[in-house]
């Protein structure tokens, strides 16, 4: 064997000793609480027919871009389609990538040079940490939501500095302090970048958002929409000024060295859109949260911190502890998914629990009720 051969067969015989190796999996459940369809948008026939008649009507019948957007692949519907979800935000402009993950690696890595600062929250997504690391910029982290253990960060930055935070967070589903980490910015002269990947469609006015919901859309240096979770399509926008959707064009490499997105995805984005302008969807939402929270109390389940989103957790703190309860639920029906070290830290493993508009009361009424049942045989 060689040594490159060796060497991934000793990982993987690693991760399989710790209980992590992680396998896809095709299996479906009859009940959803694992995917990220928050509002159902993702299978939803009205949108799917909204997306068919709108590329009948522009006309748009390409299987695919042909090319970056540089080259062959931009439109005149693409760039609509951008100033049109940039305005809904209240932003000047924004720029679409292919997927949340190219936006944040793309924002970050473009940005940051030698001589300058990007300060995380520890608890981002990987995908901002994979940007930051990029960079040859010094970087931090600060302690979850931690205004605190930020300002002493911000007191050691040097050169352009960069706050870098999600809105809603992916693996426990608590909020961002938005109001108290913007002052903090504007105190150290520091740029605010927000994911908003869970909060667009959950938060705000029509699902605008967190930063809306605190009206610090123009204090934010750019903001992030991912169109993969509520939205129930694929790919994202980075909201800010004309001159950062210039500075992108120019210099993030996963925009640039990339095939466009095919137009029928972009349509499918357009649409979903308007369909969170023309029905509230968070009104909605909220009563499934509310539901899943009032189960939680009357079973007597009061251990287990209820969020105020749509990711729900119930930390078990191992591997093996998390996925045995996942099967556990699983065998209801209930597609929730356990999520493992070292996507959290050890001694966190967690089931992570996703509500959506379309779970019914009485589905809701069954997971607290299993969730119950295990808690009782701990």
């Amino acid at each position: 064997m060689n040594p490159a051969e060796q060497f991934i067969k000793d990982r993987l015989e690693d991760r399989i000793k710790n209980g992590s190796l992680r396998k896809l999996s095709a299996d479906r459940f009859s009940i959803d609480f694992c995917s990220n369809d928050y509002l159902g948008l993702a299978r939803s026939i009205e949108l799917k027919n909204a997306v068919n008649k709108e590329l009948e009507q522009h006309d748009l019948h390409a299987n695919g871009s042909g090319g970056s957007r540089l080259l062959s692949g931009n439109s005149f519907y693409t760039e609509e389609t951008e100033s049109f979800i940039a305005a809904f935000h209240q932003a000047e402009a924004g720029l679409i990538f292919n997927s949340g993950y190219e936006a944040n690696v793309g924002l970050l890595s473009s940005l940051a040079r030698r001589g300058d600062t990007i300060i995380t929250d520890e608890l981002i997504h990987a995908s901002l940490i994979d940007g930051s690391r990029l960079t040859h910029a010094g970087r931090y982290t600060f302690r979850h939501n931690n205004i605190g253990d930020l300002e002493t960060k911000l007191k050691h930055a040097k050169g352009n500095i960069y706050v870098v935070i999600e809105s809603v967070y992916s693996m426990d589903g608590d909020i961002a302090p938005l109001p108290e980490i913007s002052s903090l910015c504007i105190k150290y002269n520091a740029s605010l970048i927000v994911d908003e990947a869970h909060a667009v469609g959950i938060f705000g006015d029509h699902g605008k958002g967190m930063v809306q919901q605190a009206e610090l859309q123009e204090k934010v240096f750019a903001r992030i929409m991912t169109f993969g979770k509520a939205l129930g399509g694929h790919g994202a926008i980075v909201l800010g000024s004309h001159t950062l959707r210039q500075y992108l064009i120019n210099f993030a490499r996963s925009f640039i060295y990339t095939t466009a997105a095919p137009v029928h995805s972009i349509a499918l984005v357009k649409c979903a859109y308007q369909m969170l302008i023309e029905k509230d969807y968070t009104v909605e939402i909220s009563h499934k949260i509310s539901t899943y929270r009032n189960l939680l109390s009357s079973n007597g389940l009061h251990d287990i911190t209820a969020a105020p989103g749509t990711i729900q957790t119930i930390r078990l703190n191992s591997n093996d502890t998390a996925k045995a309860a996942a099967r556990a639920l699983q065998s209801k029906g209930l597609d929730v998914r356990a999520i493992l070290s070292p996507t959290v830290q050890t001694g966190t493993e967690r089931l992570r629990i996703c509500l959506h508009t379309f779970n019914t009361d009485q589905e809701i009424e069954l997971l607290v009720g299993e969730l119950s049942k295990l808690k009782h045989n701990e």
